[in-house]
């Protein structure tokens, strides 16, 4: 059985979340709505019409939950700034409700023994600046650098970790392009041009920070899984590289200067070629100290003629007849393992971070207590797959479980639970899980 010390001991340990599924207080203390705000009240668009109104109310309750963190045995929190809450109305008037409230967690954080890491995007697009167009407008980076000046002069004195950008590639594909999450548009062109804004907005923040924060441990996140072809035909194989193209190259490539990845993909061809000048390459570039994993599961691509633009199908992992998680994403630790190697071929890539790991499970309640066994095993199988990339000399030097608490969970809203941590959504009470107590005792050994 592995243990926490065979890691090492500046091993970092930690647990995520973001401010639109835990926060609540959606429309008090001078907040600003966001584009999950007004997304989720439309018919529809979220299961059960659940909102992020309320939530796990994190924000009156965030003292009793870092003393969970704490409690687990975790020395990491990472929680995001929400954009409107600071600037209601994407920039100009600040809110210094805002200000003081993140001051609030951050001295917690750290009266508690817990270090912080700020999470500057985290998808709660302030609904004033989607009205404009959103990520697909260009004035997005001046109104997103005005924001990240603002909260890296307010908090960089206590704040040294920092992550730029939250999964890219998750909020442009899903919000910009297939309309499933906010703001809810379609199209290549809303995507593409939502992917190139995005692209800018994680060099940019990165400078920012690095000017503005003495002795900053900066990186950005990514949505990352293994891509494996269903068949070794010539068409599987070319469907899962333009998969993984998308899903693992589009982001990380021109932040380490190489540019928009090309392809025999005619689409992907035309993209970089418009995008990848030397002035675009080099304000696309930035030297991230850290880069941030996010992986749940590998994704078995098969050839489908009939898919629009990409001609892919993901062949789902209870078709297979493998173990999958309540959302049906696949159960492989080996998936984990494979996308660690991939990004750690990039030469320029310093250190990496597993800044999100974790699944969802039907939890069983019984007398009061929260039985997860499928949680755990899940959990003691990823983080093998970590220890044995470490062992083979990556340079890995931290893990973030999603998540601390069941939480509002985007287009799922309160349905998949991910928590370390039961929250009742009616009373806000909390019930740590057996994953929970797991977890405890791991990091004590």
């Amino acid at each position: 059985m592995i243990k926490a010390s065979d890691f090492g001991p500046d091993f970092s340990w930690g647990v995520a979340t973001a401010a639109a599924q835990i926060e609540g207080a959606a429309d008090t203390y001078g907040k600003g709505p966001s584009i999950w705000d007004t997304f989720s009240l439309r018919s529809g668009k979220i299961k059960k019409g659940h909102t992020p109104a309320i939530a796990c109310d994190f924000y009156h309750q965030y003292k009793t939950d870092i003393a969970l963190v704490k409690l687990l045995g975790f020395s990491v929190f990472r929680f995001s700034i929400s954009w409107p809450r600071i600037l209601p109305y994407g920039e100009g008037l600040v809110n210094e409700e805002g200000i003081r409230f993140y001051h609030e967690v951050i001295d917690e954080c750290l009266r508690q023994g817990i270090t912080p890491y700020i999470t500057l995007y985290h998808w709660d697009l302030p609904e004033a600046l989607e009205a404009e167009g959103g990520w697909t407008a260009f004035g997005i980076n001046s109104a997103f650098n005005a924001f990240v000046h603002i909260c890296a002069k307010t908090y960089g004195d206590k704040v040294k970790n920092w992550i730029v950008l939250n999964e890219p590639f998750g909020f442009t594909s899903l919000g910009y392009m297939l309309g499933i999450h906010a703001p809810g548009k379609t199209g290549l062109t809303n995507f593409f041009s939502a992917v190139h804004h995005a692209a800018i907005a994680q060099a940019d923040g990165g400078r920012i920070l690095r000017a503005e924060v003495s002795n900053a441990n900066i990186g950005t996140s990514f949505s990352c899984c293994e891509v494996i072809p269903y068949t070794q035909s010539e068409s599987d194989l070319l469907a899962a590289q333009r998969v993984d193209c998308l899903m693992n190259r589009l982001f990380i490539e021109p932040t380490l200067g190489m540019g928009y990845p090309g392809t025999d993909w005619e689409v992907m061809e035309k993209f970089s070629i418009q995008h990848s000048t030397w002035r675009h390459t080099e304000r696309l570039s930035f030297d991230f100290d850290f880069i941030g994993i996010q992986n749940y599961f590998p994704l078995t691509i098969k050839y489908n003629a009939f898919i629009p633009v990409i001609q892919a199908w993901e062949v789902k992992a209870k078709s297979r007849k493998v173990p999958y998680t309540a959302m049906g994403w696949e159960i492989n630790g080996n998936g984990l393992y494979q996308i660690l190697k991939q990004f750690a071929a990039y030469s320029k890539i310093k250190s990496i971070v597993i800044t999100e790991n974790g699944a969802a499970f039907a939890d069983k309640i019984t007398d009061g207590a929260v039985h997860d066994p499928e949680r755990i095993a899940y959990f003691q199988e990823y983080l093998a797959a970590v220890l044995k990339a470490k062992n083979e000399g990556l340079n890995i030097s931290g893990y973030m479980a999603w998540t601390l608490m069941d939480n509002f969970e985007w287009a799922e809203g309160f349905n998949a639970r991910f928590g370390l941590v039961h929250n009742d959504f009616k009373t806000q009470t909390r019930t740590i899980k057996d994953s929970g107590y797991w977890w405890q005792q791991f990091l004590t050994c």
